[in-house]
This record gives C-alpha cells, sequence and structure tokens, in this order.
C-alpha cells in the first residue's frame, strides 16, 4: 500500500474520531433530559477507534493520533521517514471533522462556540478547574499507558485478532478518567481540531496537549522496547494485517 493511500486512511479515521466523539459532546453529552452524560462520551471515544482500527488498521496501522505516531517510532514499530506525513494526515482530518461537526452543531438555534466545543483546557478551562501541573501529569500518564497498551495488544505475542477490542476499551477508560481533569486529549490531532474554531484560550492552552501526550507516547516506546520486547517485531502494517 502506497504512502499516499495510507495517510488518507489516517485522514479519514482522524476524522472520524474527531467528529464521532466530540460530536457526541457537543451535541448528545447534555441533549435536553436525555443526555450521554461523560460515560456515553467517553464510549463514543472508545467506538470510534475500535471500528477504525478494524476498518483501516490492515491498511495505515490505524495510528489516528500524532502521539500514537510517535511512540511507534520511538519504539521501532514505526518508520521515522513516515512520521510527518502521518502526523499532517492526522492532523487534518482532526480540523475536517471539527469543522463538519461546526457547521451540524450551528444549525441549532442557541448554538455558541462559548460553551468550549469540546476543546481540551487546564485551570479554569478544565471542566472540574484541575490546574496546569495535574493536567499535565494526567495527559502524559495516560497516554503512556495508552501506548503501552498498542504496544501490548499488537505484539507478535499477543492473541491474534483482539487488538482493536483492548485498543477501543482503553481509550473509553481514558476518557473515563479524565474527562473531568482536561476533557481528554491523548492526541494532540483531536485536540487542534476543536481549538481552530474556539480560537482564544483554547489555542492559547493547545501546546500542552501537544507535548504531554507525545511526552508520554516517547516514554512508552522507551519502556516496551527496553524492557518488554522479546526480539525484532513486526512493523505495526504488518502487525495489523495478522489480526
Amino acid at each position: 500500500m502506497t504512502l499516499s493511500k495510507r495517510c488518507f486512511a489516517e485522514f479519514l479515521g482522524t476524522f472520524w474520531l474527531v467528529f464521532g466523539g466530540c460530536g457526541s459532546a457537543v451535541l448528545a453529552a447534555a441533549f435536553p433530559s436525555l443526555g450521554i452524560g461523560f460515560a456515553g462520551v467517553a464510549m463514543a471515544f472508545g467506538l470510534t477507534l475500535l471500528t477504525m482500527a478494524f476498518t483501516i488498521g490492515p491498511i495505515s496501522g490505524c495510528h489516528i493520533n500524532p502521539a500514537v505516531s510517535v511512540g511507534l517510532v520511538v519504539g521501532k514499530r514505526f518508520p521515522v521517514s513516515e512520521l510527518l506525513p502521518y502526523v499532517v494526515a492526522q492532523v487534518l482530518g482532526g480540523i475536517l471533522g471539527s469543522g463538519t461537526l461546526y457547521l451540524i452543531a450551528r444549525g441549532k438555534e442557541g448554538f455558541s462556540l462559548d460553551g468550549g466545543f469540546a476543546s481540551n483546557g487546564y485551570g479554569v478551562h478544565s471542566p472540574g478547574g484541575y490546574s496546569l501541573l495535574a493536567c499535565f501529569v494526567a495527559e502524559v500518564v495516560l497516554t503512556l499507558f495508552f501506548l503501552l497498551v498498542i504496544f501490548g495488544s499488537t505484539d507478535d505475542r499477543a492473541p491474534k485478532g483482539f487488538a482493536p477490542i483492548a485498543i477501543g476499551l482503553c481509550l473509553t477508560l481514558i476518557h473515563l478518567i479524565s474527562i473531568p481533569i482536561t476533557n481528554t486529549s491523548v492526541n494532540p490531532a483531536r485536540s487542534t481540531g476543536p481549538a481552530i474554531f474556539v480560537r482564544g484560550w483554547a489555542t492559547g492552552q493547545l501546546w500542552l496537549f501537544w507535548l504531554a501526550p507525545i511526552i508520554g507516547a516517547a516514554l512508552a516506546g522507551v519502556i516496551y522496547s527496553q524492557l518488554f520486547a522479546e526480539g525484532p517485531q513486526k512493523t505495526v502494517r504488518a502487525a495489523e494485517r495478522s489480526r
């Protein structure tokens, strides 16, 4: 599969993740008297990733997250030469997903970006009012464990065919923990999409939701490759094809 086709798959996958996950938060979380709440939003993010892992996993590996791509590079599961094209495709997919959501959301009278549009934030823009340090630690730790699950479930020694389920459920758990803290990022592309439309404080705080997930992912790559890997592993694409 050519790099351009794999990048297009990443673009579509990230679009679906942001549109589906953030869409559930913007459109359905607090729907009058029958909102899905935090648990529903967490499930929506997990389902978007799970469905895309089965759909584009055999094509691109279904990173749909710049931090995942960085972590896989550090863990020697993905070539560094393909990192930038993947990240660009992911960010563009996230922006288009947010743009499509914006077009739909503004179709309802009274809609305003003042509600945050599912953007990530810290301090006064954290849903629970958590500090910068607390949000930074949460994003690093949660991304680290997210990548460890990805590494482990796609390891040659892992049972075949179950990786998308483990990874999707892990993202659900991450959201159940951290929606009140940062609105949950662990994905710079997911954070960039809504921030582009909210602007102001959202773009001003966006740096954290690039830095912390990438640090967590890189740490996971070092930990897994140095402590748990056993012999040369397949690339992520080959691992996905074996599912």
